[in-house]
């Protein structure tokens, strides 16, 4: 069951960087399955079309946004420096309490790292 909340979480993301390159029937049929939990059934009568049909635009439409993350890589690299943030969060919280050297250190290397990833 984690394997299936996780793809939906990367459908979700990936559909916030790139959901406006899709057809607006893929977009939508995307949005009713992965964030509004409509059946293949619900959504083929809410859009008057056949569950085959609402089933190939969702493939369609996952097959695409994984190309344009193949391609652009936005998503991985929001993660990636996301996780950086967190990471300088986490070394400037500990420099509250003790202040050494090293930890400064340890910040001034992240931020060059996330630097390079812009």
């Amino acid at each position: 069951m984690a394997g299936i909340k996780a793809k939906n979480l990367t459908v979700t993301m990936l559909m916030d960087f790139y959901g406006q390159l899709l057809t607006d029937k893929q977009l939508a049929a995307l949005d009713m399955y992965y964030n509004e939990d409509l059946s293949l059934a619900e959504i083929a009568e809410e859009e008057g079309i056949s569950r085959q049909g609402v089933r190939d635009s969702i493939k369609r439409g996952e097959k695409l946004l994984n190309e344009y993350e193949d391609k652009l890589g936005l998503a991985k690299r929001f993660i990636e420096i996301s996780t950086g943030i967190a990471e300088m969060n986490a070394v400037i919280d500990s420099l509250k309490t003790d202040g050494s050297e090293e930890k400064i250190a340890a910040l001034k290397e992240l931020a060059k790292k996330l630097s390079s990833k812009l």
